[in-house]
C-alpha cells in the first residue's frame, strides 16, 4: 500500500542523534553514524523528527510501504517506561489521531498496564507542532457559524488538510464518514458549497488536470473504502471535459477496492447549478 511515511538524505544527516531519541515509537536508529529507519511498520508518518533535525535531512514522502501498527509500536515501547509511552500517546493526540491513541490505551489497559499517565494524557492539549509545515496536521473541529453583514453564514468544514496529496486516509475524520470528492473550482463555483454540498460529509479535494502523481489519489481512495469504511462517496466536478478525471479515480478505486461503495456524480456548471446528478 502506498502511505506518506519520512524518507532520510543520509549524505545530509550528520549524525546527531536527536531525531532518534525523538522517535518514541522506535522506527529509527543510527547505523554506521547514519539515521535510519529499520522498519516502516513503526512509522506512523506524522513527521515529528522533520523539526528534532538540525540539518534538514528528513522529509516527508509517499511510497509503498506496509500499514504503521500501533499494537506492535506499543509492544515496542512499553519496556521502555512509562516516560517513553506517555511521550508516545501525547505525540498520537496533538496530530489529532484520536483512534490511534485510543489503541494505544486500550493496548494498556487490555495487557493490564495500570500507569498514571494514561488518565494524564487524557487531558493533554495539543502542543505547537515542530514537525514541519503544521498545515499537514489532521485535525478535526466542529462545524462554525461566521457572522456577514444582513446573514449568518455556516462552514460545515469539519477537518482538515482537505488537499489529496495531504490527507491521512487513516485519519479518524473519514472513519464510516460519506466522503465528498471535490474538484477544486467547485467551491469557487457554488455559493452554496457548504449546505449544498459539504454538509455531513468529510472532504477531500483535488484537481485532475493540474495535480501531478495523481496514481496516489486511487490508493488513497481505496484505504477510505476498505480500510477507513466510508459509507458514501460523491464526487463533485466541474462541466468541463478535464473534470471527468477526478470521476475516473474514483470509480478506479471502486473497482480496485474489496469493498463496494454508492458513488454518486455531480455536475455543476460554472454558476453553480446542477447539471447532472446520478448515483453510478
Amino acid at each position: 500500500m502506498k502511505r506518506t511515511i519520512i524518507k532520510i538524505n543520509e549524505d545530509i544527516c550528520n549524525g546527531c542523534t536527536i531525531c532518534v531519541q525523538g522517535c518514541h515509537e522506535g522506527a529509527l536508529q543510527m547505523i554506521d553514524g547514519k539515521a535510519v529507519i529499520i522498519s516502516d511498520l513503526y512509522c506512523d508518518g506524522l513527521g515529528a523528527c522533520i523539526g528534532d533535525c538540525p540539518v534538514g535531512a528528513i522529509e516527508l514522502e509517499e511510497r509503498e510501504a506496509v500499514p504503521y501498527s500501533e499494537e506492535a509500536v506499543m509492544q515496542r515501547i512499553v519496556p521502555k517506561g512509562e516516560k517513553v509511552i506517555a511521550a508516545h500517546l501525547k505525540h498520537l493526540k496533538d496530530h489529532g489521531e484520536i483512534e490511534l491513541y485510543q489503541q494505544g490505551v486500550d493496548y494498556l489497559k487490555q495487557n493490564n498496564i495500570n500507569i498514571e499517565m494514561i488518565n494524564q494524557s487524557k487531558n493533554i492539549e495539543a502542543a505547537p507542532l515542530a514537525c514541519g509545515c503544521p498545515g499537514t496536521m489532521a485535525q478535526s473541529f466542529k462545524p462554525v457559524q461566521i457572522a456577514i453583514p444582513g446573514a449568518m453564514q455556516r462552514s460545515e468544514l469539519t477537518q482538515f488538510p482537505v488537499q489529496m496529496h495531504l490527507v491521512n486516509p487513516q485519519s479518524a475524520s473519514f472513519r464510516e464518514s460519506n466522503l465528498l470528492l471535490a474538484a477544486d473550482c467547485t467551491a469557487f463555483a457554488c455559493g452554496e458549497f457548504h449546505s449544498r454540498f459539504l454538509k455531513g460529509k468529510s472532504l477531500a479535494i483535488a484537481c485532475p488536470k493540474l495535480d501531478s502523481k495523481i496514481d496516489v489519489y486511487i490508493d488513497k481512495l481505496v484505504m477510505m473504502i476498505d480500510d477507513a469504511k466510508i459509507n458514501t462517496l460523491t464526487v463533485l466536478i466541474m462541466a468541463v471535459p478535464c473534470c471527468n478525471g477526478l470521476l475516473n479515480i474514483a470509480l478506479k478505486a471502486r473497482e480496485k477496492a474489496s469493498r463496494n461503495i454508492p458513488i454518486k456524480a455531480v455536475v455543476i456548471t460554472v454558476n453553480g447549478e446542477i447539471k447532472n446528478e446520478e448515483w453510478i
